[in-house]
Formats: structure tokens, C-alpha cells, sequence
């Protein structure tokens, strides 16, 4: 009976330390360790994992983190960055001397703080963070020593009681994880800002804290981040109010900055948004007062009342002299405020800030110290409040697309008449004088001799056609040099003289011709016709949004040509031709549910660079199956920013009295009252994403019992529960019934008949890249045939009775 007593016991106690292992795969207990080879320890929820590694192609072991539900191999932290082992005998133990990693000799060659505690046990969250533990108190964790990734709930910055300072580090190639030249920082002086540094060459500043966005970098973590500083501690934070999204914020090897989603759909990261890293990102490429302007050329001037302090170093492009002011300042009296926006706030090392202040006594302060150059409210939530001085000269300054106001102590002279001028100065006068009357002379001459060309010319041209170069200027005339111009001779000989075997369709604008150039490029030419309704303004439009946005599922621009009355724009050539042709077209049988779901994800994620990333803020207005292009690969890319509109600032609707777009694809807000906003494009993305997996046109579409629209027969179904149904019958095969009913459903949430009830393209894209629960959808607009406004047709050209002016395109095949 003893005996058999002894053999319970034993083997219970053999099930029993069986069993812990299984449920404490996230931790580590004391005495305990994992060794490489195969061991790991995986979070509560499965999300992240902890184990050895090599990087890429290299041999070296290193101990780290990765996301466990994730491919491709992604990892967030690693421990021994600048230790790595040889081989694949190391062990990450638990011990008195805290969390240690030992090599084949057991010589510890990475630990964490020591304890001397024999209750310490090591736990891996499931935010990513390795937590070191002593009777249940944290006394180490891998959130306060950052690598290259940061992750919701970690934080870069300064503890100013202990001196600690947590900042990202590039690792220095893909395949070695030891700290690069690249770091992203916060400044321990001064109003909290965010820089970039490298161990050579000039820093990156991404401006202070606004209380809702960098100054400099408002697209860096979106709404997502935040700064929190007091007499403690300052820090940047990155946070998300989804735990179920997969989010991370990466230093590249190369330095470039980028906050990633990951989407489980096309299983990609989708990139957010990147750091801005152009020629006026350098820190202080201008010198003191001068500005930088990515979209002039030279790319710095002087602040309006400054003037080159080095004006031949200027004259050579060598602008880090700076600007001085061109009337003295006096301090107590003769001066004013003058407000300036649109700039990056100055460098805030020196600054000095009070957060309670208003901006009436912010300007006081100011004005009682001589050394105050500047100031502005700290904090533009909530209307405004805090106040942020300046001494000193101003340093880094650009311009960037965002209204806070800066204000600066400028002479009051230079905002009254100048004296009376001296006999030199009228001397002066008087040759600029006869310089502009000989230059007005000579202008009228050239007018004069082109109205006598023009009316000599047999062809009728429509609007004012631009001189060669003209249509690529910014506002200040100075050349775009981000496009190349072709000639004509160039561009006939690729199109083999406009061959009508090369067209690749034709829309509103004129025909789209097939070309190869000499070095063998493929390229689109889009041809104004004489006859297009969309003229000079929609080509110089399309030339000034599209040369300037840069993202993958955008169609990329490559030039122009302007040569008599040839006005043609040069696109890269996109193998596929239009999404129209295989969803309404006999070719729709070649694509399964995989390439559909991509190519409504690809789709979601232009907009969301138009409406929420890019620099423009850009509504493209004619949403439509023509103007999505498809790549080699059936990636799919946004095309014809002909009738696009550029929002700034923190504009979010404007009215028009010129309405333009497609039938069928235009929200009624906007075709009854002419009002439009990025909700405009919300509701031409679920027309196309309900056409793209019904296969089936919004306009057109009948049903014999319910004369209905395609979006009143999606609502349909929906409604009686059978929203399969309207899935092409060719995507039956490769379908994935969650994620087709899932699109519908956020299709019918876009075309909502109130603007303010449909999501934004962020918030779709969300809804795109994850499971959660999604709201019921409202009754969607125009969705019966007998609902539809009447239209009347002057010039062919349908317009609606409620707008001054209607622009409407009718479909046609490209």
C-alpha cells in the first residue's frame, strides 16, 4: 500500500511538472531559461514571441522579439545588439543576477539590472514588452530600451530625475541589428521636439509639440502619438484605441521614418505615413531667417522684412549665412508683431514656454523683454492657449502645410511709406522706371506678333495654350524640375506617329496612346483633344497634383508635352490598362476573390494618402472603375487628377458652383448642392467597391421586380439578410464569404445618403484590415431609379437642375 502511495505521488508529481510549462508559456521562472535551438516563450494572447534568431542571411544569434501571427519574420526588439553569439549555444537564463545571456563557456555576455532576489520571473507581454518581476513588482522591462521599433504603449524621451534617455536606434544593415548611425530623439532643452540625428551630417528637426501634432511633421504617428512633459520627465508616446490593430512606428537602416498597419487581408504592412526627408529637411539649410520651400527654386529666401546677410554667398547657393533684417529693430518702441503661417515653428532649444499663459499675455511678455524675437501659443487644441517665446535668432524654419501662427518683433517702419528717397536712390528710380516701359514696349510687340500667328493659324485652338516648359511652374515661375519634358518629334516616334493599333482607349480628356522610347521604357500618353470639355485648366491641374504625390497605388506621372497645339500628358505604362475592363468587360472571368480583395485594398490606401498623408490633402472627384489602372502585378493605381481639388490646412468642405464627375458615382450633397468634401470620394469608393464585387455598373443596372440601382439592390439584400447574392458568380470558386460580406457592408456604409454618417478612407481601411464588429449601415443615397433628380442636357452635357454649372462625364469603355 506504501508502495503504491509513493508511485501516485510520484507520478503526480511528474503531471504536475508537466503541466506548468503549459501554462506558463509566457514566462520564465527563477532558475529557469530557454536555449537556442528551438526554445521560446510566446505571450498570453499569442501576439508576440520571445526567442533566438539570425537576422536575414546573417550567422550570428541574437535573442529578441518578433510578432508571432505574423509573415514575413518581423522583429521589435532585440537584447544583445552589440554582443552576438557565434553559434547556437546560448541560453537566456532567470537568476539572483536578474535576466543574463550566456554563451557556450557561461560567461554572461548580456544581462539586465541585478537583484539578488530569488523570486524574479521574467514575463513576455502581449504588447511586446519583457518584463522582469520581483514579487510582483517590475524592476526592469524592455520598453525602456528601445531598438529601432516603436510600439504602442513604449515611449522615447527623457527622465530628468535620473538622466535616462530612451530614443530609437537604427540597426545598421538588414542583417546586423547593432545600433546604426541613425537615432530619433527628444531635445531635453527647451519646449519638447522630436529630432532625427546621425552620427554625421546635419539632424532632422521635426518641429515642438502643438498639442496635436509635431509643427514640422504632422503626418509622423498621425493622431496616434503625444507629447507628455513636466519637471520630471518629457517624452513622446505612441498609443492606439484599437488593441486589435497591429501598429509600429520603424527607424529604417537607411533613416527613413514610417508608421505601419498591418493588414491581415493582403497580409502586407500597409505604410501610413513616412518622415518627410526632402532638400529642406536638413536642419538650418537656410540659415537664421531664412526659409526653406520645397516647392521653389532656389529652394531658401528670406522671411519678408530679411534680406541675405551674405549676399554673394547666396548668389551661389550657399545659404547657410542666412538673413538678416533689413531695418534695425529698435527694442522699446518702433516695433510691431507680424504674423506669419505656414512654417515649421523655429528651433525650440532656447525657447521659453508657460502652458497657462493667453496669447495676449504671451505677446506682453514678449514685448517687455528686448531679446524676444517671436512667440506663439504652445497649444492649438481647444482654440488656442500657452504661450512659447523665442530668443535670439530664428533657426530651421520651412514651409509646411499648417495654419498656427507665428508672430515676430519686425520694425514698424517697414509697414509705413518709405522716407523720401535720396538724388542716387531717384537715379535708381528712374532706369527701373525706363527698364519697365521698354520691357512693357517690347511685351506688346511680342503679343502683337503672336495674335498675328494665331489668326493666320487654320486650326481652332481651344483656351490659351502654354509656352513650352510653362504648365510645370509653381505659383512663383520658377521651373518644376520634378518632370521631364518631351517633344513631340519623341513622343510620335514611340506611338509610331499615333498609330491607331497603339490607343489604349479614350475618355474625356482625348485618347490614351501605347508609346516605347528609345531606351525601350513603356509609357501612356494621354492626348488633349481639341474637342475635350476638360481644357488647359483640368491639364495644368492634373500636372500640378500628380508631379507631386508619390505613393504606390497612385499612377505615376513622367513628363508632358507641349508643342503647338499639342497638350499631352506621360504616364507610366500600366500593363493591365483599367479596372473597368475586367469587372464589366468579358476579361472579369481572370480575376479571383484574392486579386479582388488586394485591388479593393490598394484603392483604400491611395485615398487615404490623398486625404490623410499626403502634403496636398488632395479630393480626386472622379472616382471611377476607368480611372483605377492596373500594373504588370494587378496592383491597382489611381489615375486622372484632372478634376482634383486641393484642401489645406484644416479645411474639410468647400461648395462650388461648378460641379464635375461621373454620373453615378457623385454623392447628392455634392450633385444638389455642390458641396464636396473627402466624404465625396468616401461615396465614389462603395459605388466602386460594390461594382468591383458585383461585377455589375451602378448606373444602368436594372432589376425587372425592383427597378432598382446597384446600390438599392445591394441595400436589398442586405436587408432581407442574402447580401451574398451579390457576389459576381465568378468569384464563387475562390470567395472568402467573411471578407465579401464584410466589403459589401463597408460599401453600403460609404455610399450613406448623409455625408457626415460614412466613415473616412483611414477608418475604411481599418475596417478592410480587421475582423471587429462594424456598425449597421443607413439608408444609402440615390439608391432607386425613381429617386434620381431629373436632368436636363444642354450641349450634351447632362447637367442637374439645383447647380449653376455641372461638368458630368457619362461612361463610356477606355
Amino acid at each position: 500500500m506504501n508502495k503504491l502511495i509513493t508511485s501516485l505521488f510520484l507520478y503526480s508529481g511528474l503531471l504536475i511538472s508537466l503541466l506548468i510549462p503549459c501554462s506558463a508559456v509566457d514566462t520564465i521562472a527563477p532558475n529557469q531559461g530557454i536555449k537556442d535551438g528551438g526554445d521560446t516563450i510566446v505571450s498570453a494572447a499569442e501576439n508576440f514571441k520571445l526567442g533566438f534568431f539570425s537576422p536575414g542571411s546573417s550567422k550570428s544569434r541574437y535573442i529578441g522579439i518578433w510578432y508571432n501571427k505574423i509573415s514575413p519574420f518581423t522583429v521589435v526588439w532585440v537584447a544583445n545588439r552589440e554582443t552576438p553569439l557565434n553559434d547556437t549555444s546560448g541560453e537566456l537564463r532567470v537568476s539572483q543576477g536578474g535576466l543574463q545571456l550566456l554563451n557556450r563557456n557561461n560567461t554572461v555576455i548580456w544581462a539586465t539590472n541585478s537583484s539578488g532576489s530569488v523570486s524574479l520571473v521574467a514575463q513576455l507581454l502581449d504588447t511586446g514588452n519583457l518584463v522582469l518581476r520581483d514579487h510582483g513588482i517590475s524592476i526592469w522591462q524592455s520598453f525602456d530600451y528601445p531598438g529601432d521599433t516603436l510600439l504602442p504603449g513604449m515611449r522615447i524621451g527623457i527622465d530628468l530625475i535620473t538622466g535616462k534617455d530612451r530614443r530609437l536606434t537604427s540597426w545598421k544593415s538588414d542583417v546586423d541589428p547593432a545600433a546604426g548611425p541613425y537615432a530619433l530623439r527628444v531635445d531635453p532643452n527647451g519646449y519638447p521636439q522630436l529630432f532625427e540625428t546621425k552620427d554625421s551630417g546635419s539632424p532632422l528637426r521635426f518641429g515642438p509639440w502643438n498639442g496635436v501634432m509635431l509643427n514640422g511633421m504632422p503626418d509622423l504617428g498621425a493622431n496616434l502619438t503625444q507629447f507628455v512633459f513636466n519637471e520630471k520627465e518629457r517624452y513622446y508616446e505612441y498609443n492606439i484605441a484599437n488593441n486589435s490593430l497591429v501598429s509600429r512606428i520603424h527607424l529604417n537602416p537607411d533613416g527613413t521614418i514610417q508608421h505601419l498597419n498591418w493588414i491581415n487581408g493582403t497580409q502586407n504592412w500597409n505604410v501610413l505615413s513616412t518622415a518627410t526627408n526632402d532638400n529642406c529637411a536638413p536642419y538650418s539649410m537656410c540659415g537664421p531667417y531664412g526659409l526653406c520651400d520645397i516647392n521653389k527654386a532656389p529652394g531658401c529666401t528670406c522671411l519678408d522684412g530679411f534680406e541675405p546677410r551674405r549676399p554673394e554667398e547666396w548668389n551661389i547657393a550657399d545659404w547657410l549665412s542666412g538673413c538678416q533684417r533689413i531695418k534695425p529693430l529698435a527694442c522699446q518702441h518702433g516695433y510691431i508683431f507680424s504674423n506669419f503661417t505656414g512654417l515649421k515653428f523655429p528651433n525650440t532649444n532656447q525657447s521659453w514656454y508657460n502652458q497657462s499663459m493667453t496669447l495676449g499675455e504671451c505677446e506682453a511678455a514678449c514685448s517687455r523683454n528686448c531679446s524676444c524675437t517671436a512667440y506663439a501659443n504652445s497649444d492649438i487644441s481647444s482654440g488656442g492657449s500657452g504661450c512659447l517665446l523665442w530668443f535670439g535668432d530664428l533657426m530651421d524654419i520651412r514651409t509646411v502645410d499648417i495654419t498656427q501662427s507665428l508672430y515676430i518683433r519686425m520694425p514698424a517702419s517697414e509697414f509705413t511709406s518709405r522716407p523720401k528717397q535720396d538724388s542716387n536712390n531717384r537715379k535708381q528710380m528712374i532706369i527701373i522706371v525706363m527698364s519697365t516701359l521698354l520691357g512693357l514696349i517690347l511685351a506688346c510687340l511680342l503679343i502683337l506678333v503672336a495674335w498675328r500667328k494665331k489668326k493666320r493659324s487654320k486650326k481652332t485652338i481651344i483656351g490659351r495654350v502654354p509656352a513650352h516648359g510653362e504648365i510645370c511652374t509653381n505659383e512663383n515661375g520658377k521651373e518644376d524640375s520634378e518632370l521631364s519634358s518631351y517633344s513631340l518629334t519623341i513622343i510620335a516616334k514611340s506611338t509610331n506617329n499615333f498609330c491607331i493599333d497603339n490607343k489604349l482607349g479614350e475618355g474625356g480628356f482625348g485618347p490614351v496612346y501605347k508609346g516605347v522610347l528609345e531606351d525601350g521604357q513603356e509609357i501612356a500618353v494621354k492626348r488633349l483633344s481639341e474637342t475635350s470639355r476638360q481644357g488647359i485648366d483640368e491639364f495644368k491641374n492634373e500636372v500640378k497634383f500628380i508631379a507631386k504625390l508619390q505613393h504606390r497605388n497612385l499612377v505615376r506621372l513622367l513628363g508632358y508635352c507641349i508643342e503647338g497645339n499639342e497638350r499631352m500628358l506621360i504616364y507610366e505604362y500600366m500593363a493591365n490598362k483599367s479596372l473597368d475592363s475586367f469587372i464589366f468587360g468579358s476579361e472579369n472571368s481572370m480575376f479571383d476573390w484574392p486579386h479582388v480583395f488586394h485591388i479593393i485594398h490598394g484603392i483604400a490606401q491611395g485615398l487615404v494618402y490623398l486625404h490623410h498623408d499626403s502634403r496636398l490633402r488632395i479630393i480626386h472627384r472622379d472616382l471611377k472603375a476607368s480611372n483605377i489602372l492596373l500594373d504588370k502585378d494587378l496592383n491597382p493605381k489611381i489615375s486622372d487628377f484632372g478634376l482634383a481639388r486641393r484642401f489645406s490646412g484644416h479645411e474639410t468642405e468647400a461648395n462650388t458652383n461648378r460641379v464635375v464627375g461621373t454620373y453615378g458615382y457623385i454623392p447628392p450633397e455634392y450633385a444638389l448642392h455642390g458641396i464636396f468634401s473627402v466624404k465625396s470620394d468616401v461615396y465614389s469608393f462603395g459605388v466602386l467597391l460594390l461594382e468591383i464585387v458585383s461585377g455589375k455598373k451602378n448606373r444602368g443596372f436594372s432589376q425587372d421586380e425592383n427597378n432598382n440601382t446597384l446600390i438599392g439592390h445591394a441595400w436589398r439584400l442586405y436587408n432581407e439578410g442574402k447580401s451574398l447574392e451579390l457576389m459576381n458568380s465568378s468569384l464563387g470558386a475562390s470567395c472568402i464569404e467573411s471578407q465579401v460580406l464584410r466589403s459589401i457592408h463597408i460599401g453600403l456604409l460609404c455610399v450613406q445618403h448623409h455625408a457626415e454618417d460614412r466613415p473616412t478612407m483611414s477608418s475604411v481601411a481599418l475596417m478592410l484590415g480587421n475582423e471587429n464588429a462594424l456598425p449597421p449601415p443607413k439608408q444609402p443615397a440615390f439608391f432607386a431609379e425613381e429617386e434620381m433628380p431629373e436632368l436636363r442636357y444642354i450641349s450634351s452635357v447632362p447637367t442637374l437642375d439645383s447647380v449653376d454649372d455641372v461638368t458630368i462625364t457619362l461612361l463610356q469603355a477606355r
